[in-house]
């Protein structure tokens, strides 16, 4: 399929194996990024590389976009000038990048732009489903606007919405980050455990945005998690086993408050999510279960 990408945030964790994984398929890449074309090339593969938005209506020809640009929420504590990094990441980039596609004389076909499962809020331990109604919170409010900013793109565009888990692969992610104390045998739980901790692999969550980009009948809002949803006590305890350390030392909520402030609820509250949609639609995933993702992220 002779077919002409724009990727935004094709650098990142999930980007680089999407590009490289794009163009085994024959597929033609243009990277949208504020890195040099011989860095982007090294991270990306054999790729076209835009530094400017205003360079999108030029583009001969763009059959389909991928928007996966924004900032990690778990970076830094949520100040007032960190919100609206994320905001300015998410909505202002998407914004502006609708707004350069309109200027072409024919819009993409398709459209799929990143969301995450906070687009729910905290929903305790009830399943959710795309059609589960959200709580009002930071994380609804930023991903609720960043969904709307795609789907102005206009009727003629298929628009696909990637509500993203946590993403479990090799060398990135959020596992990065706990594999130090973890191998240290100084990991545990977060708060009582009993939140749940949406998840997905790199490879299935690579593989899904490729599923609907390649799927003309599927549109709107797709979980892209697990399909075996566990808690973070569940986590913990797999990738100790998988580590084969201890994992003994949970971190109290109050020492999460004090260190994160807002930002502590993202790690003391979760979301049950299940990828109903995708799952429907046909898809099979490579990695079902946490401890099959995590042996082969850290084995």
């Amino acid at each position: 399929m002779n077919q002409h990408i724009l990727i935004t945030g094709g650098t990142g964790f999930i980007g680089q194996l999407l590009c490289h994984e794009l163009h085994s398929k024959g597929r033609n890449l243009t990277v949208l990024s504020r890195r040099n074309e011989a860095e982007v090339q090294r991270l990306c593969g054999r790729v076209q590389v835009i530094r400017r938005m205003d360079e999108i209506p030029a583009i001969p020809t763009i059959d389909a976009v991928i928007n996966l640009a924004g900032e990690g929420i778990a970076e830094k504590r949520w100040t007032q000038q960190r919100k609206q990094a994320l905001w300015d990441s998410r909505i202002t980039l998407t914004d502006e990048l609708v707004s350069q596609l309109q200027r072409r004389d024919a819009l993409p076909e398709t459209m799929i732009s990143g969301s995450a499962v906070g687009y729910y809020g905290d929903q305790g331990d009830a399943d959710v489903t795309e059609t589960t109604e959200p709580r009002d919170e930071f994380t609804h409010r930023l991903c609720a606007a960043w969904e709307a900013s795609a789907t102005r793109l206009g009727d003629d565009t298929r628009v696909c919405l990637s509500r993203t888990g946590l993403v479990i692969g090799r060398d990135g992610g959020f596992l990065q980050q706990m594999l130090p104390l973890f191998r240290l045998g100084l990991g545990g739980r977060l708060g009582n455990g009993r939140q749940y901790m949406p998840w997905i692999h790199r490879q299935d969550m690579v593989q899904g945005l490729i599923h609907l980009l390649d799927s003309p009948e599927l549109s709107g809002a797709f979980n892209l998690t697990g399909p075996e949803p566990v808690t973070n006590a569940e986590f913990t305890r797999a990738l100790a086993q998988v580590l084969n350390r201890p994992a003994c030392l949970p971190v109290p909520p109050v020492a999460l408050k004090l260190a994160l402030g807002e930002m502590a609820r993202l790690l003391l509250t979760g979301q049950k999510a299940r990828p109903e949609r995708l799952l429907e639609s046909g898809f099979v995933f490579q990695y079902p279960s946490v401890e099959q993702a995590l042996a082969e992220a850290v084995g």
